[in-house]
């Protein structure tokens, strides 16, 4: 066994992709991803070389400027999130696993046969009010408040908000402002390419993109917005965790739409809990398998030997050309053989003396 050092992003579970050794993360399904880069790079690239040259020269030159920089930074916040860990929590290891196991069976106690199992949850207390924390039977971890398996990617996520395809990666706990920050100037470049593309109209396509981004990205905005104000995420949403259906408020909103906003845009930023360019060793057999066997027979010579010589009694399980012939042992008869000279006895040496 050959012992050697990798990063721990070459051997992470889940359906995700690395770059730049491991510097960039992203889900595997990244096709959508690259419409989106597209759409917005061509979209501008129009309104630059049609429309810029004519409202540098009649309205004012500050109009490219500020659609360039606006540009920029669009591009900026989409590989931001695009390309950032969106907080994917560590699988438990076979030993944290097999104790966690052996936790939910103490605490289950002894099921009759053909029941079935109570559900794998814990109990905690958040802000006066009682959460349960799900067990993931893939991740082995419970998982914490606000996080859930993503399906596409194959991992949990901290505080996950959704499954993004149009940027290529999840949107969880440390990407969502920087995800809310692209559709936010996406939204204000498409509003501002659009003003101007009804003050002087260029190509149609620039002016149907123009409408279909506008359509789209505003109301998106718009919704994130709203879940911002409340201090929560898409998934929290669609599920109705904290609707009044089940007389459950939300935890984590501080009643206040300020503090809520200041929370989630304004906080601290999370590390990566995974250390994915972290070194690990890994045990991997000898590169070539065939240098065995002939450092074996060359490290062996009386194997050869015991090959290549015939059986001293030829019987019926001998090969033709392993028995020895008559015309051979015959040469060997007439040939003079060499006989090693005869050893004196002791009785010859002390005559001798005499």
């Amino acid at each position: 066994m050959i012992t050697r050092k990798v990063r721990k992003w070459e051997k992470l579970p889940g359906k995700n992709t690395f770059c730049c050794d491991g510097r960039v993360m992203m889900a595997r399904q990244k096709g959508v991803f690259y419409l989106t880069l597209f759409l917005i790079v061509g979209t501008c690239s129009l309104f630059f070389a049609f429309e810029c040259p004519y409202l540098a020269v009649h309205l004012s030159p500050a109009i490219p400027v500020f659609a360039a920089l606006l540009f920029l930074f669009v591009i900026a916040m989409l590989l931001r999130t695009s390309f950032s860990d969106p907080g994917v929590l560590p699988r438990a290891l076979p030993e944290e696993a097999t104790f966690i196991e052996m936790e939910i069976e103490a605490a289950n106690g002894n099921v009759p046969a053909g029941q079935r199992p109570p559900p794998r949850i814990r109990n905690v207390q958040i802000n006066n009010q009682i959460v349960k924390l799900k067990y993931c039977y893939t991740c082995k971890i419970f998982r914490p408040p606000r996080a859930s398996h993503c399906s596409i990617c194959d991992n949990c996520v901290d505080r996950f908000d959704h499954h993004c395809p149009w940027v290529g990666n999840c949107v969880g706990k440390r990407n969502y402002r920087y995800f809310y920050m692209f559709t936010l100037s996406l939204s204000l470049l498409t509003i501002y390419i659009f003003t101007f593309d009804i003050v002087h109209v260029s190509t149609v396509l620039e002016v149907l993109v123009c409408f279909f981004t506008l359509w789209s990205v505003v109301g998106l905005t718009g919704f994130h917005t709203y879940l911002i104000s409340l201090n929560q995420t898409t998934n929290e949403d669609i599920k109705g965790s904290w609707s009044g259906k089940n007389r459950v408020q939300n935890p984590y909103s501080h009643k206040n739409i300020f503090k809520n906003c200041c929370e989630v845009l304004c906080g601290p930023a999370f590390p990566s809990v995974l250390d994915r360019r972290g070194l690990m060793q890994e045990d991997s057999p000898a590169s070539s398998t065939s240098a065995a066997p002939s450092s074996s027979s060359s490290s062996n010579p009386m194997s050869q030997t015991m090959k290549t010589t015939a059986p001293l009694i030829p019987n019926e399980h001998t090969p033709d050309d392993a028995k020895p012939s008559i015309a051979a042992s015959a040469e060997k008869s007439d040939s003079p053989k060499e006989e090693d000279p005869p050893t004196p006895q002791p009785w010859v040496a002390l005559i001798k003396l005499i």
